[in-house]
């Protein structure tokens, strides 16, 4: 999302608030509130099939991937471009192939991820190119606008994880196919799944279970508070959210954000959001919800983390001074925000993460982030992570890594995450981003989100 809040430095280490009894009781006591973590290196990634910088040489990305020079195929018109925005791999998005493209390779049988890498190198006439991406002969992209997927800015990159391709007769088909103008691309990657660590140290969690299945209850206060804010407070979003049980509730094992269609306070909308802060607070680990998203156009909703102290970075403001939705206070973004998964309904299978401070966030058209497909993200529960280091911050959707951020020795300005951050979930209506697809459709109401449970991990 952008612009949330609050938390001070506490060496490389995990604070928790708030909590009852025993992991079986699905929440943490109050002896574990700290508890020290280790910082390790980048390792390779094992997990690595194949990479090529299309229409360029080697290549190490920031993320330790090793791409592979582009000289076995002769497909397409080879570019560059010298101006790339919006990525730590810039060299890997100055190359690149026009044209219906072809790459193929001997792999094992068996289920691959791929991550496909475009920058727009020049505004075409309608400012247009429309291309699909195919593997193994299924439409895997479809009808891609590199520009319009971001933010109408040629020049920054864009990052596409598709994910379950399965191959069955040993040979990965890679085709690029265009629709209006010709098909773009900078670079590719391929990885088989790994298996998911699952030694960590639960650390604090909630799984919504409250009093029983058939009870509806606030969420825990031990656990999350529940915003109160006026329509528009923020990113221009619609809706008002409330503490009432229309909009905000555990039922039947989850909590449930259901937004609403109707004239509340300042607003036409009403809606819920709750975060951690004070309560459920995070300085490395690994961070996942399980959740299921909303549908209708016009939703914006998002699992994400913002620190404890947002005045950490701050120049021009200081603890007390508002700053959620000032334009007068530079907490946001200097103090840095984590956003694990963020989902607009128009655009219905694709799930984003992102990473917004100082160097680079929205307004400067140099934020860093990655997308994945998620089919039937609507219909169907998945599990959204964030796995931080004092090295990197790394995206998954099931265990699925579509995103790498990595922490390159700049300072606070590139990464501000070096202190504690607590979890936001929310279901924003409308907002810069959930209207730029397009009016609200109204005919969807309610909406809602459900998370069926939040949980920390140690390191």
């Amino acid at each position: 999302m952008r612009k949330r809040a609050s938390l001070p430095v506490v060496a490389a280490s995990l604070l928790l608030a708030a909590c009852s009894a025993s992991l079986d009781s699905k929440k943490m006591s109050a002896e574990d509130s700290l508890v020290q973590v280790m910082a390790p290196e980048l390792a390779d990634d094992t997990s690595l099939i194949w990479a090529v910088n299309v229409g360029g040489g080697q290549y190490r990305g920031v993320d330790g991937v090793s791409y592979e020079a582009d000289s076995g195929n002769t497909d397409g018109i080879t570019g560059r471009i010298d101006a790339i925005e919006g990525t730590q791999d810039k060299p890997l998005y100055e190359t690149y192939k026009m044209g219906d493209l072809t790459y193929a390779k001997a792999v094992p049988n068996g289920h691959y991820e791929l991550t496909f890498k475009f920058a727009e190198p020049a505004t075409t006439p309608d400012r247009r190119r429309l291309f699909s991406v195919f593997a193994e002969d299924k439409q895997v992209i479809s009808n891609l606008d590199v520009t319009e997927s971001r933010e109408a800015r040629v020049y920054s990159a864009l990052a596409k994880t598709v994910i379950g391709v399965e191959v069955t007769d040993g040979e990965l088909n890679i085709q690029l196919r265009g629709h209006e103008g010709t098909g773009l691309l900078n670079g590719f990657l391929v990885r088989q799944k790994q298996p998911w660590d699952t030694t960590r140290k639960l650390l604090w969690h909630d799984e919504f279970d409250g009093r029983g299945l058939a009870t509806v209850e606030a969420p825990d206060p031990a656990l999350w508070t529940v915003d109160v804010w006026r329509a528009h407070k923020v990113n221009d979003e619609n809706q008002a959210y409330t503490d009432r049980s229309k909009n905000i509730r555990v039922e039947g094992g989850y909590l449930v954000l259901e937004a609403h269609q109707e004239d509340y306070q300042n607003g036409a909308y009403t809606s819920g959001r709750v975060h951690s802060a004070s309560k459920g607070s995070l300085l490395y680990g690994r961070v996942e919800v399980r959740a299921r998203l909303p549908k209708g156009r016009g939703s914006w909703s998002a699992i994400w983390m913002l620190p404890e102290d947002p005045f950490k970075y701050a120049s021009n403001c200081q603890t007390g001074d508002a700053w959620q939705g000032s334009e007068n206070c530079d907490a946001w973004p200097n103090s840095g925000e984590i956003d694990i998964m963020e989902h607009v309904a128009n655009d219905m299978d694709n799930v984003h993460g992102t990473v917004h401070n100082r160097g680079y966030y929205g307004i400067n058209f140099e934020q860093r982030k990655g997308s994945i497909n998620v089919e039937g993200a609507g219909e169907e529960f998945h599990v959204y992570a964030v796995d931080w280091t004092p090295n990197a911050l790394r995206f998954y959707v099931d265990g699925s890594l579509y995103f790498t951020y990595k922490n390159e020795g700049e300072g606070w300005l590139a990464w501000p995450y070096d202190h504690p951050y607590h979890v936001i979930l929310n279901l924003a209506v409308g907002g810069i981003w959930g209207r730029a697809g397009g009016p609200i459709d109204n005919s969807a109401f309610p909406q809602r989100m459900e998370i069926d449970y939040v949980r920390a991990y140690g390191q």
